[in-house]
Protein backbone atom coordinates (compact mmCIF):
# COMPACT_ATOMS: atom_id res chain seq x y z
CA UNK A 1 0.00 0.00 0.00
CA UNK A 2 1.23 3.37 -0.51
CA UNK A 3 0.29 6.63 1.03
CA UNK A 4 -0.19 9.22 -1.13
CA UNK A 5 -0.93 13.31 0.40
CA UNK A 6 -3.00 15.43 -2.06
CA UNK A 7 -5.38 12.81 -3.92
CA UNK A 8 -8.14 15.51 -4.47
CA UNK A 9 -5.31 17.36 -6.61
CA UNK A 10 -3.94 17.30 -9.37
CA UNK A 11 -0.58 15.27 -9.38
CA UNK A 12 -1.33 13.06 -6.10
CA UNK A 13 -4.69 11.94 -8.04
CA UNK A 14 -2.54 11.26 -11.39
CA UNK A 15 -0.76 9.09 -9.08
CA UNK A 16 -3.14 7.51 -7.30
CA UNK A 17 -4.56 6.84 -10.64
CA UNK A 18 -1.67 5.18 -11.88
CA UNK A 19 -1.15 3.33 -8.90
CA UNK A 20 -4.90 1.41 -8.69
CA UNK A 21 -4.44 0.24 -12.30
CA UNK A 22 -1.27 -0.85 -11.70
CA UNK A 23 -3.19 -3.29 -8.59
CA UNK A 24 -1.61 -1.38 -6.19
CA UNK A 25 -3.54 -0.16 -3.01
CA UNK A 26 -3.92 3.01 -2.28
CA UNK A 27 -4.07 5.42 0.88
CA UNK A 28 -5.49 8.76 0.45
CA UNK A 29 -4.68 11.06 2.78
CA UNK A 30 -7.06 13.76 2.84
CA UNK A 31 -8.89 16.44 5.35
CA UNK A 32 -12.36 15.93 4.21
CA UNK A 33 -13.29 12.14 2.99
CA UNK A 34 -16.84 13.43 1.60
CA UNK A 35 -14.38 15.17 -1.19
CA UNK A 36 -12.84 12.29 -2.04
CA UNK A 37 -15.59 9.84 -1.93
CA UNK A 38 -14.94 8.61 -5.84
CA UNK A 39 -11.37 7.87 -4.57
CA UNK A 40 -13.28 5.08 -1.91
CA UNK A 41 -15.57 4.13 -4.74
CA UNK A 42 -12.59 3.59 -6.79
CA UNK A 43 -10.57 1.14 -3.79
CA UNK A 44 -8.50 3.20 -2.41
CA UNK A 45 -8.39 3.29 1.71
CA UNK A 46 -9.38 7.00 3.24
CA UNK A 47 -7.58 8.41 6.14
CA UNK A 48 -8.45 11.70 7.27
CA UNK A 49 -5.46 13.92 8.65
CA UNK A 50 -4.94 17.84 8.75
CA UNK A 51 -1.42 18.30 7.22
CA UNK A 52 -0.91 20.55 10.74
CA UNK A 53 -1.67 17.33 12.84
CA UNK A 54 1.67 15.47 12.57
CA UNK A 55 -0.10 12.64 15.01
CA UNK A 56 -2.40 12.10 12.51
CA UNK A 57 0.19 12.47 9.37
CA UNK A 58 2.34 9.70 11.10
CA UNK A 59 -0.29 7.11 11.70
CA UNK A 60 -1.55 7.80 7.68
CA UNK A 61 2.44 7.30 7.15
CA UNK A 62 2.62 4.07 9.29
CA UNK A 63 2.23 0.47 7.82
CA UNK A 64 3.04 1.56 4.10
CA UNK A 65 5.39 0.49 1.45
CA UNK A 66 6.27 4.07 0.13
CA UNK A 67 4.42 7.85 0.77
CA UNK A 68 4.02 10.65 -1.80
CA UNK A 69 4.49 13.93 0.12
CA UNK A 70 3.81 17.37 -0.95
CA UNK A 71 3.58 20.73 0.54
CA UNK A 72 -0.25 22.24 -0.53
CA UNK A 73 -0.37 25.40 -2.87
CA UNK A 74 0.50 28.81 -1.21
CA UNK A 75 0.70 31.37 -3.51
CA UNK A 76 1.15 34.69 -1.22
CA UNK A 77 3.29 32.82 1.71
CA UNK A 78 4.82 36.04 3.77
CA UNK A 79 8.73 37.27 3.46
CA UNK A 80 9.80 34.51 5.70
CA UNK A 81 7.87 31.52 4.58
CA UNK A 82 7.16 30.96 8.06
CA UNK A 83 3.53 29.00 6.71
CA UNK A 84 5.47 26.48 4.77
CA UNK A 85 8.14 25.82 7.46
CA UNK A 86 5.36 25.49 9.79
CA UNK A 87 4.16 22.64 7.47
CA UNK A 88 7.76 21.25 6.78
CA UNK A 89 8.44 20.96 10.36
CA UNK A 90 5.24 18.76 10.89
CA UNK A 91 5.69 16.60 8.00
CA UNK A 92 9.30 15.90 8.60
CA UNK A 93 7.93 15.26 12.84
CA UNK A 94 5.53 12.68 11.41
CA UNK A 95 7.78 11.13 8.94
CA UNK A 96 10.39 10.45 11.66
CA UNK A 97 7.96 9.00 13.57
CA UNK A 98 6.34 6.95 10.81
CA UNK A 99 9.64 5.67 9.22
CA UNK A 100 8.17 4.52 6.10
CA UNK A 101 10.71 2.71 3.92
CA UNK A 102 10.93 5.79 1.23
CA UNK A 103 9.24 8.88 0.43
CA UNK A 104 8.22 10.33 -3.25
CA UNK A 105 8.34 14.21 -2.89
CA UNK A 106 6.97 16.44 -5.53
CA UNK A 107 9.22 19.37 -5.64
CA UNK A 108 9.78 22.25 -8.51
CA UNK A 109 12.39 22.65 -11.48
CA UNK A 110 14.73 25.48 -9.49
CA UNK A 111 14.90 23.42 -6.65
CA UNK A 112 18.95 23.27 -6.45
CA UNK A 113 19.07 27.01 -5.87
CA UNK A 114 19.79 28.73 -2.77
CA UNK A 115 18.55 32.18 -3.74
CA UNK A 116 16.37 33.79 -5.67
CA UNK A 117 13.72 31.55 -6.21
CA UNK A 118 10.66 32.87 -4.90
CA UNK A 119 7.35 30.84 -4.67
CA UNK A 120 9.78 27.83 -5.46
CA UNK A 121 11.62 28.78 -2.07
CA UNK A 122 9.11 26.23 -0.12
CA UNK A 123 10.23 23.61 -1.96
CA UNK A 124 13.81 24.12 -1.91
CA UNK A 125 12.95 24.32 2.44
CA UNK A 126 11.06 20.69 1.66
CA UNK A 127 14.35 19.20 -0.47
CA UNK A 128 16.70 20.44 2.85
CA UNK A 129 14.54 18.72 5.65
CA UNK A 130 14.00 15.50 3.72
CA UNK A 131 17.59 14.96 3.06
CA UNK A 132 17.88 14.98 7.12
CA UNK A 133 16.18 11.92 7.01
CA UNK A 134 17.55 8.66 7.09
CA UNK A 135 14.85 7.07 4.53
CA UNK A 136 15.27 6.71 0.63
CA UNK A 137 13.61 9.76 -0.87
CA UNK A 138 13.14 10.93 -4.28
CA UNK A 139 12.27 14.54 -4.98
CA UNK A 140 10.26 14.78 -8.22
CA UNK A 141 11.26 18.20 -9.78
CA UNK A 142 8.52 18.97 -12.38
CA UNK A 143 8.63 21.88 -14.43
CA UNK A 144 6.30 25.01 -15.45
CA UNK A 145 2.37 22.85 -15.34
CA UNK A 146 0.81 23.33 -18.27
CA UNK A 147 -2.15 23.27 -16.75
CA UNK A 148 -1.50 26.70 -15.85
CA UNK A 149 -3.06 27.38 -18.88
CA UNK A 150 -6.22 27.23 -17.55
CA UNK A 151 -5.72 31.18 -16.32
CA UNK A 152 -5.59 31.85 -19.90
CA UNK A 153 -8.41 30.33 -21.56
CA UNK A 154 -11.11 32.99 -20.97
CA UNK A 155 -9.00 35.70 -22.53
CA UNK A 156 -8.01 33.79 -25.53
CA UNK A 157 -11.83 32.81 -25.99
CA UNK A 158 -13.62 35.78 -25.56
CA UNK A 159 -10.60 38.53 -26.48
CA UNK A 160 -8.67 36.41 -28.77
CA UNK A 161 -5.54 37.21 -26.53
CA UNK A 162 -3.17 35.77 -24.15
CA UNK A 163 -1.32 37.93 -21.75
CA UNK A 164 1.99 36.68 -20.47
CA UNK A 165 4.27 36.85 -17.76
CA UNK A 166 6.82 34.86 -19.21
CA UNK A 167 9.13 37.04 -21.60
CA UNK A 168 10.31 36.89 -24.10
CA UNK A 169 7.65 35.68 -25.98
CA UNK A 170 9.26 33.20 -28.20
CA UNK A 171 11.15 31.49 -25.74
CA UNK A 172 10.87 28.21 -24.86
CA UNK A 173 10.75 26.96 -21.66
CA UNK A 174 10.38 23.61 -19.75
CA UNK A 175 6.88 22.43 -19.49
CA UNK A 176 4.92 19.26 -18.08
CA UNK A 177 1.43 17.88 -17.88
CA UNK A 178 0.72 16.87 -13.69
CA UNK A 179 -0.64 13.60 -15.33
CA UNK A 180 2.86 12.79 -16.11
CA UNK A 181 4.10 14.46 -12.85
CA UNK A 182 1.66 11.80 -11.47
CA UNK A 183 2.65 9.01 -13.44
CA UNK A 184 6.28 9.69 -12.36
CA UNK A 185 5.25 9.52 -8.92
CA UNK A 186 3.54 6.61 -9.36
CA UNK A 187 6.62 4.25 -10.81
CA UNK A 188 8.87 5.80 -8.65
CA UNK A 189 7.00 4.53 -5.61
CA UNK A 190 7.26 0.95 -7.03
CA UNK A 191 10.98 0.96 -7.07
CA UNK A 192 13.63 0.01 -4.85
CA UNK A 193 16.77 2.38 -4.33
CA UNK A 194 18.54 3.98 -1.67
CA UNK A 195 19.90 7.44 -0.06
CA UNK A 196 18.82 10.29 -2.24
CA UNK A 197 17.35 11.02 -5.96
CA UNK A 198 16.70 14.04 -8.11
CA UNK A 199 14.09 13.15 -10.55
CA UNK A 200 13.50 15.80 -13.35
CA UNK A 201 10.21 16.20 -15.58
CA UNK A 202 9.51 18.01 -18.44
CA UNK A 203 6.97 16.89 -21.38
CA UNK A 204 7.83 16.15 -24.76
CA UNK A 205 9.25 19.24 -25.92
CA UNK A 206 10.02 22.74 -24.87
CA UNK A 207 7.11 25.47 -25.28
CA UNK A 208 7.12 29.56 -25.31
CA UNK A 209 3.97 31.67 -24.51
CA UNK A 210 3.39 31.64 -28.32
CA UNK A 211 3.22 27.86 -28.18
CA UNK A 212 0.87 28.60 -25.57
CA UNK A 213 -1.47 31.20 -27.94
CA UNK A 214 -1.17 29.12 -30.40
CA UNK A 215 -2.77 25.34 -28.83
CA UNK A 216 -5.46 27.45 -27.41
CA UNK A 217 -6.28 29.50 -31.01
CA UNK A 218 -6.24 25.81 -32.59
CA UNK A 219 -8.50 24.39 -30.15
CA UNK A 220 -10.64 27.69 -30.22
CA UNK A 221 -10.67 28.19 -33.84
CA UNK A 222 -9.46 31.48 -33.99
CA UNK A 223 -6.51 34.17 -33.54
CA UNK A 224 -5.15 34.59 -30.15
CA UNK A 225 -2.70 36.79 -30.28
CA UNK A 226 0.31 37.26 -27.43
CA UNK A 227 0.74 39.99 -25.41
CA UNK A 228 4.05 40.48 -22.83
CA UNK A 229 2.67 42.43 -19.56
CA UNK A 230 5.29 44.99 -18.72
CA UNK A 231 6.85 44.25 -15.34
CA UNK A 232 6.39 47.47 -14.20
CA UNK A 233 2.66 46.42 -14.01
CA UNK A 234 2.87 43.30 -12.59
CA UNK A 235 2.24 44.17 -8.79
CA UNK A 236 -0.57 46.24 -9.33
CA UNK A 237 -2.47 43.76 -11.10
CA UNK A 238 -1.62 41.04 -8.92
CA UNK A 239 -3.02 43.04 -6.11
CA UNK A 240 -6.10 43.67 -8.89
CA UNK A 241 -6.30 39.77 -8.78
CA UNK A 242 -6.66 39.95 -5.10
CA UNK A 243 -2.90 39.22 -3.88
CA UNK A 244 -2.09 41.03 -0.51
CA UNK A 245 0.28 43.85 -1.85
CA UNK A 246 2.64 42.91 1.29
CA UNK A 247 3.07 39.24 -0.33
CA UNK A 248 3.37 39.53 -4.09
CA UNK A 249 6.91 39.78 -4.02
CA UNK A 250 7.82 36.12 -3.92
CA UNK A 251 5.36 35.51 -7.52
CA UNK A 252 7.47 38.16 -9.14
CA UNK A 253 10.83 36.90 -7.66
CA UNK A 254 9.59 33.36 -9.31
CA UNK A 255 8.66 34.75 -13.12
CA UNK A 256 11.90 36.87 -12.76
CA UNK A 257 13.49 33.54 -12.46
CA UNK A 258 12.05 31.91 -15.24
CA UNK A 259 12.60 34.67 -17.05
CA UNK A 260 16.14 35.43 -16.75
CA UNK A 261 17.10 31.33 -17.37
CA UNK A 262 18.16 31.49 -13.22
CA UNK A 263 15.23 28.46 -12.94
CA UNK A 264 15.85 25.14 -14.44
CA UNK A 265 16.79 22.22 -14.43
CA UNK A 266 20.11 21.24 -12.19
CA UNK A 267 21.31 18.52 -14.79
CA UNK A 268 23.91 17.39 -12.73
CA UNK A 269 23.70 13.83 -11.42
CA UNK A 270 19.71 13.76 -11.82
CA UNK A 271 17.77 11.90 -13.85
CA UNK A 272 16.14 13.36 -16.72
CA UNK A 273 12.43 12.43 -17.23
CA UNK A 274 10.62 13.84 -20.89
CA UNK A 275 6.31 13.10 -20.11
CA UNK A 276 4.36 12.20 -23.14
CA UNK A 277 1.31 14.51 -23.00
CA UNK A 278 2.16 17.91 -25.30
CA UNK A 279 0.39 21.09 -24.51
CA UNK A 280 -1.85 20.72 -27.35
CA UNK A 281 -3.80 18.04 -25.13
CA UNK A 282 -3.73 20.00 -22.15
CA UNK A 283 -5.46 22.76 -23.91
CA UNK A 284 -8.02 20.65 -25.75
CA UNK A 285 -8.81 19.55 -21.63
CA UNK A 286 -8.64 23.07 -20.16
CA UNK A 287 -10.89 24.62 -23.19
CA UNK A 288 -13.66 21.54 -22.65
CA UNK A 289 -13.46 21.45 -18.85
CA UNK A 290 -14.04 25.30 -19.33
CA UNK A 291 -17.00 25.57 -21.92
CA UNK A 292 -18.64 22.66 -19.58
CA UNK A 293 -18.78 25.06 -16.34
CA UNK A 294 -20.21 27.95 -18.46
CA UNK A 295 -22.62 25.92 -20.03
CA UNK A 296 -23.75 24.45 -16.57
CA UNK A 297 -24.20 27.69 -15.16
CA UNK A 298 -26.11 29.17 -17.97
Amino acid sequence: MYAIMGITGQVGSAAAKYLLERGERVRGIVRNKSRASAWAARGAELVVADWSDAEALAAAFTGVEGVFVMLPANFTPDADFAEPRALIDTLTAALRKAQPPKIVALSSIGAQQERDLGLITQLHLLEQALDALPMPRAHVRAAWFMENLRWDVPLAQFEGRLASHLQPLDRPIPMVSTDDVGRTVASTLEETWFGRRVIEVEGPRRYSPLDMAQSLAAVLEHDVETIAIPREQWAARFVDEGMPADRIAPRIAMLDGFNSGWIGFEKRSTEHVCGRIPLGYVADELVCATLDVLESAA
